[in-house]
């Protein structure tokens, strides 16, 4: 058998575990709100999310994908040297991933991917193999490359941030002489904001997976150009919606309850916030963390109601571990791309 094959096949069966591991740990960004403020049970958060969750990969388009595909640059390295770059990166990230679903932390499986991607790249081929985007942005202003990666995953957090206080304001203005039997009407408006927020995460999560899986059959000489076919797709918006359906409970209490007490009007608000902020990233191909904008929307709104009611020990802990996934995850992809060095012996082009 091909070895070049082996390899590819091996790799895509990988990209779907990180696609998995990717909704066994972001299961919490979508069902926390809706389960904390008692607006569904776990098993109608379920039935909700995994439907939507399914059809945002294949409804979303295909524009995160395409920058997840392009923020490296392994065309010059040999067919099987790439293809086990791209492997290392992914298992740094399924690393990483699984740690921080052990310690119950909301981290990003967007930036281990990138920190996995980078680090296994730059070990293997040096930094000129990185497309950085600085060049891009001098001469025109035009985000590309690790750059567009990296401007999505730090303004999307203080969107959600700004967006949640500004939602949550008008709310509570609007719904400043209701009655209590509101929180009703306000729970089952929830059907409609977490099935809005399930298929946007799938939407810009899974699109992530689609955009691996594309680059490696682009280098492994499968396709002749970068264009998602459907079956990738469908494996990747099955394996999301899977680890979204199997895990992710621990990061529900720190989500839904160790953040700011939700309430009906918070979990509307939040899931509002949350699907608005992802879907339009989605549509203009910038990749976020579905746990930056969510954790940060549930911030903007109890900052918006009663700040000192903000539990904001939690959020700084929150925050250290997103500021430490990237270099983490990278020196992770760096430590997988060690054990595979035997591959990457011969020529590299």
């Amino acid at each position: 058998m091909d070895g070049i094959f082996v390899l590819t096949f091996i790799a895509v069966a990988i990209v779907l575990v990180f696609d998995y591991t990717n909704g066994f740990h972001d299961a919490a960004n979508v069902v926390a709100t809706v389960i904390a403020s008692r607006a569904m049970t776990p098993g109608q958060a379920v039935v909700v999310v995994g439907v939507f969750e399914f059809l945002g990969p294949l409804l979303g388009g295909t524009a995160v994908a395409n920058t997840i595909g392009g923020f490296v640059d392994l065309s010059n390295l040999a067919a099987s040297h790439a293809i086990v770059v791209v492997l290392a990166g992914l298992i740094g990230a399924i690393a990483w991933n699984l740690l921080t679903w052990w310690r119950g932390l909301p981290s990003s499986s967007s930036h281990a991917l990138v920190g996995g991607l980078i680090g296994a790249t730059l070990l293997a081929a040096g930094t000129e193999h990185v497309v950085w985007g600085m060049d891009a942005w001098r001469s025109d202003g035009h985000l590309t490359g690790v750059l567009k990666v990296l401007a999505a995953l730090i303004l999307s957090p203080l969107i959600g941030l700004l967006a949640g206080f500004a939602i949550h304001r008008l709310a509570m203005l609007l719904l400043r002489a209701a009655h209590p039997r509101i929180n009703t009407r306000l729970r089952r408006m929830q059907f409609i904001t977490t099935a809005a927020l399930a298929f946007s995460h799938g939407a810009n999560d899974a699109q992530k997976s689609m955009g691996i899986i594309t680059l490696l059959l682009v280098l492994g000489g499968y396709l002749p150009s970068f264009s998602v076919p459907l079956w990738a797709m469908l494996a990747c918006a099955s394996a999301l919606t899977l680890g979204i359906l199997t895990g992710g409970w621990r990061i529900v209490r720190t989500l839904g309850f160790s953040v700011y007490k939700v309430r009906p009007l918070h979990a509307l608000d939040s899931q509002l916030t949350s699907a608005g902020v992802i879907f339009t990233a989605a549509l203009v191909g910038a990749p976020v963390s579905t746990s930056h904008v969510v954790a940060s929307s549930i911030m903007g709104i109890g900052a918006a109601e009663r700040p000192k009611a903000v539990r904001w020990g939690k959020a700084r802990e929150i925050g250290q571990t997103w500021l430490l996934t990237l270099p983490a995850s990278a020196a992770a992809g760096a430590l997988a791309l060690l054990a595979f060095l035997p591959f990457l012996s011969g020529p590299t082009a």
